[in-house]
């Protein structure tokens, strides 16, 4: 069994906040990363985000309560 990680922005986000994930080890295929989305939309869906491809990076910018956290790289 793998391990899993669990990121969580903060609740208390404004316009142009961002966050970085980067699967350093390449671990995220088996082990995947889990964006939790704290009352906040992910791409405009109330539902936590998952990494599972080795070596991603996800750049995620708030923009506002709509759309919440956009990936703006990956």
């Amino acid at each position: 069994m793998g391990r899993y990680i669990n990121a969580t922005p903060g609740a208390s986000t404004l316009a142009g906040d961002v966050v970085q994930i980067y699967d350093i080890t390449g671990n995220s295929v088996s082990n995947n990363i889990t964006v939790g989305r704290n009352s906040s939309n992910i791409n405009s869906t109330a539902a936590d985000l998952t990494i599972n491809v080795a070596n991603a990076v996800a750049t995620l910018t708030y923009t506002n309560a709509t759309y919440g956290w956009v990936i703006t790289n990956n």
